[in-house]
């Protein structure tokens, strides 16, 4: 998708200008949360999840490689959210979706050792209402029949789940969607005298910047004797580590520029001393 550079600056100092007022924060605030939907199958799915966010106050839905979702199916279970339908943004690349959103947040009933920091998602609301104050931020939800993969959740900063009982611990994707959605704008609708919670006081890098920073110390990892122990792939533990640690807590201008000078200057003492 074609990224408007101008239209994005633009939307930021508008938000740093809500921002700085104390004033409509709230709906800027609900701006910037993206549910992201990948691979989804059915059209009532996409149709009923873009209901479920505009029920909760929320607009922005994004569609990576869906099945079709301008269909007949959609429209019906979209009921009053055509408007959300037919505005969703479409991609083909998982890592596109992601480009400028600064935070990213899965969705996922699964647990496993390598998958990070994991949260009821009532207590990631909180975190959401923190971050997107300033900040774009994406919540990912999986296919229907199998959820994110691991190279997704790689991307994520942490994982949200709903707790449900074990007999059934599986939710549909639009409710799954509706229920993180709910959590989320509860938050939002308390009756706080405090109007001025912007949690985060500044504006974070995007996804593309952090990618060549990802690029990069991938390149390093190797050069200070990071590799393979046996079958366990050091290098790539790191690596993934790194993204859930920035992913969950992002970073600042100054402090990307930081970390792209420690990568060179570390590059050049080792190239140095071979």
């Amino acid at each position: 998708m074609y990224r408007n550079t101008a239209g994005r600056n633009a939307a930021r100092a508008s938000v740093r200008q809500v921002a700085a007022s104390g004033g409509k924060w709230r709906q800027v605030s609900k701006n910037n949360v993206y549910y992201i939907l990948v691979e989804p199958k059915e059209g009532g799915n996409i149709g009923a999840s873009a209901r479920a966010i505009k029920n909760m106050g929320f607009r922005n839905l994004v569609l990576v490689r869906p099945c079709g979702h301008l269909t007949d199916e959609a429209y019906r279970f979209a009921h009053g959210a055509a408007d959300v339908l037919h505005g969703c943004a479409v991609y083909n690349n998982f890592n596109d979706a992601l480009g400028d959103k600064a935070i990213v947040i899965g969705v996922s009933r699964r647990f496993g050792n390598k998958r990070g920091l994991r949260l009821p998602v009532a207590e990631g609301a909180k975190y959401v209402l923190g971050m997107a104050a300033l900040n774009k931020v994406a919540i990912v939800f999986g296919r229907e029949d199998n959820g994110l993969l691991n190279e997704e959740i790689s991307s994520c900063g942490m994982l949200l789940y709903i707790p449900a009982d074990e007999a059934q611990p599986s939710l549909n994707l639009a409710q799954a969607v509706m229920v993180t959605a709910y959590e989320i704008a509860r938050l939002y609708n308390k009756d706080d005298k405090d109007d001025n919670r912007l949690g985060v006081s500044h504006e974070l890098v995007c996804g593309d910047s952090l990618e060549l920073l990802y690029e990069r110390i991938h390149r390093l990892l190797p050069l200070m004797g990071y590799g393979f122990r046996g079958s366990e792939d050091l290098a790539g533990g790191i690596l993934r580590n790194i993204r859930r640690l920035v992913g969950r807590a992002g970073l600042t201008q100054w402090e990307l520029n930081m970390l792209y000078g420690f990568c060179a200057r570390a590059e050049e003492k080792i190239k140095g001393e071979l």
